[in-house]
């Protein structure tokens, strides 16, 4: 008896302490059948796919796409720097092809329902929907970029978050549905959750006819069996796997190429690796361009136009060159595959760095946007904002001097190779050291052929409109933006890439960077990053005054003495072709390279609006607005260091505010406030935080819009 009493409070007590269960959710019938794409798709787009659109996005739950939808969700943490072992890869329309393969990698349904019929509803969907229309006002701290979202895989689970994040509904930190799309979205759930039926999904996928005239012409290029177009052809998929392509008589569609189990006309069979220099396991494959049907997001929407101008490009590149060997194929094999400076070394090095310099924006873009939603780690490589430039290929050494690169190609090789428990690997030194063989023999090399220091020249100034001889890099905590020509103020630091550093770091970055990855993997990317933006910051302290090089450095590396090994790189080498007649060199490079050097055509010049003259005084807040001018004085006066306004939008945690601005017209403004946080250096993996001055932040405004 006395066992039975203590059971039953124990009982009581457990059940006493349990959320209450979640009742199906009352829906209002519809005689209509609500359709997926005219209905409900719209308001997908509208309202979810802005967080729910990335590798990571919270618990998997990708809304781009009806297979997204169908898919699920997942508790595993596709972002997680800490993990021993490395996970398989969960990539959309890649890793898996139906609902039931997708349930057996541990995705569950957010739309399927137990208890369901025309009047009520139970799916995680409907319940998270009903949560936010019942408890709409958002209270407490939101904050999407370190939140840490639990993902409940049924009814007891949901109930049990739902208790504990009151207010916590979907969408998440937002306004709820309006009235008529909660009631759309409630029907369709209701109905059971239907898709695109066979036509509308035909339609989705079906290149129009102006597409496939260009896909045949170019799956013809792409699939030549000879040993030079096929080289290129790898070259070109590894460097454009995640582009979307486009073809300008295909007005609005969007295209991916990737290498098929099958050939045209046949449905293409996508052959999932990992990464797009892996072996694909089969004799034949076939590169195909397969219709991008998911919603388009700012994220990973990074164009690469496809057109005649650049067929006869590719043709002049790589087809008609002197190739330095007679053309041939070679394996997979990961040591050679991984190094880009083997795999393609019968490939004229000059028309490799000048397909990147031809297509510097978005190869860039590549490794500063991409497919994760969240990736502090990622990004805490970088200062917050920097100009790029680029070696001009007469003066590369990779060009100029490529047995020298094939001397060096062991020294190159990347921490890519797919690693799984080498956790001591992770900080052992074998990278840096091949890393600090690379550069010491490069720096000889430079010395010997330009002692008396690089001309402007030197610089690559663009040989048409489009191109982007000057680029500039914000940090948005953990996402990152790249835009053509120099945005803000002047920054602290400034970074010249030649083509070695150009390939390992897009290899590094991009084609051979695995977000399921475990540690060791992670690790060791971070820290040969680490290696490849000092190189940048030491190529462009070639030009700088020699006396002050060191100390430039040390100004970047504040409170790190890691960065002192660096001073006889940094002050032995190069001397000075270009006279400095000013205490402010930066200033003064970058202003000559404006008016004597890089391509007027491409448009690029100061800032009118952030940038300031070293020397000059700083702006004051106006006592009256009276003018424009008033106005354009007030914005510079708030974007100073330590501004009050700074503060105050730095202590809530933003660093990308958009900004608009509503006319008397009925016209409206559009701005983008960007933070520029202060990180004394940025050479250390962990402990961001301790390195941050918000005394020393700044503020760029830009007309332009800015973020993802």
């Amino acid at each position: 008896m006395r066992h039975s009493f203590f059971l039953t409070l124990f009982i009581f007590f457990f059940a006493a302490c349990s959320a209450p269960m979640l009742k199906p959710v009352a829906v209002t019938p519809s005689s209509k059948e609500v359709d997926y794409v005219q209905d409900v798709k719209p308001i997908l787009d509208k309202r979810c796919v802005i967080c729910h659109s990335c590798y990571n996005s919270p618990c998997q739950a990708k809304f781009s796409s009806f297979e997204g939808i169908d898919r699920g969700a997942s508790k595993l943490e596709v972002y997680n720097a800490t993990r021993l072992n490395a996970v398989d890869p969960t990539r959309l329309f890649i890793d898996a092809q139906t609902t039931q393969q997708w349930r057996a990698k541990g995705f569950f349904s957010l739309t399927q329902a137990k208890e369901n019929n025309a009047t009520h509803n139970d799916s995680i969907m409907m319940h998270l929907l009903y949560d936010k229309k019942m408890h709409p006002d958002i209270i407490g701290n939101y904050d999407p970029e370190h939140d840490k979202l639990s993902c409940p895989r049924n009814k007891e689970e949901l109930a049990e978050y739902l208790d504990e994040k009151p207010n916590h509904g979907m969408p998440y930190g937002f306004p709820a549905l309006q009235a008529a799309e909660y009631t759309t979205v409630a029907q369709w759930l209701a109905q059971g959750a239907k898709g695109p039926d066979a036509q509308e999904q035909k339609k989705l996928q079906t290149p129009s006819k102006a597409a496939l005239r260009e896909i045949r012409k170019w799956e013809d290029f792409f699939n030549a069996p000879d040993a030079k177009h096929q080289m290129m052809a790898r070259y070109l998929y590894e460097h454009l796997y995640l582009a979307h392509i486009y073809f300008p008589t295909a007005k609005g569609e969007f295209y991916q190429l990737i290498r098929s189990y099958t050939p045209s006309p046949k449905k293409a069979a996508i052959i999932p690796t990992l990464r797009p220099f892996d072996d694909p396991k089969v004799e034949h494959f076939y590169y195909r361009f397969v219709k991008i049907h998911a919603t388009i997001v700012h994220k990973t929407h990074m164009v690469f136009r496809f057109d005649d101008t650049a067929l006869s490009r590719f043709n002049e590149l790589f087809i008609q060159a002197q190739w330095r060997e007679k053309p041939h194929r070679i394996s997979y094999d990961v040591r050679t595959s991984a190094n880009p400076f083997v795999a393609f070394k019968q490939i004229p090095t000059r028309s490799r760095y000048q397909f990147l310099l031809d297509n510097a924006h978005y190869i860039i873009m590549t490794f500063i946007r991409g497919p994760v939603c969240r990736g502090q780690m990622a990004l805490n490589v970088i200062h917050d904002h920097f100009w790029v430039m680029f070696e001009d290929p007469d003066y590369d050494l990779a060009v100029t001097h490529p047995e020298f690169i094939d001397a060096q190609s062991y020294n190159l090789s990347l921490p890519i190779e797919k690693v799984d428990k080498a956790l001591l690997k992770s900080f052992s030194d074998e990278y840096r050291e091949r890393y600090e063989h690379y550069y010491t023999a490069k720096k000889e090399l430079l010395h010997k052929l330009y002692a008396k220091g690089l001309p402007l020249s030197s610089i690559w100034s663009g040989s048409k409109a489009v191109d982007a001889p000057l680029l500039t890099v914000y940090r948005h905590f953990d996402s990152a933006s790249v835009h053509k020509g120099i945005l803000g103020e002047e920054p602290r630091t400034m970074w010249v890439i030649d083509y070695a550093q150009f390939e390992r770091i897009y290899y590094t970055l991009v084609a051979g960077y695995d977000v399921f990855g475990n540690v060791s993997h992670q690790t060791n990317i971070r820290r040969y990053m680490d290696f490849l933006r000092i190189e940048g910051e030491l190529n462009f302290l070639d030009y700088m005054p020699k006396e002050r090089r060191f100390s430039m450095l040390k100004s970047w590396y504040i409170n790190d003495n890691s960065v002192d090994g660096y001073k006889y790189k940094a002050l032995k080498s190069l001397g000075n072709a270009f006279t400095y007649k000013t205490p402010y060199p930066k200033y003064e490079f970058i202003d000559a390279l404006l008016q004597k050097h890089i391509l007027k055509t491409t448009g690029i010049h100061f800032d009118d609006l952030n940038f300031k003259k070293p020397g000059t005084p700083a702006p004051i807040m106006p006592k009256a607005f009276k003018t424009t001018a008033d106005y354009i004085k007030a914005a510079r006066a708030i974007t100073l260091p330590g501004s009050g306004f700074i503060s105050y939008m730095t202590d809530r945690g933003a660093n990308n505010i958009f900004l608009r601005i509503d006319m008397p017209d009925g016209t409206f403004i559009t701005k983008n406030l960007i933070i520029n946080r202060w990180h004394d250096n940025v050479n250390a993996l962990f402990g961001e935080e301790s390195r941050l001055n918000p005394k020393k932040d700044t503020m760029d405004i830009i007309s332009q819009s800015i973020g993802s």
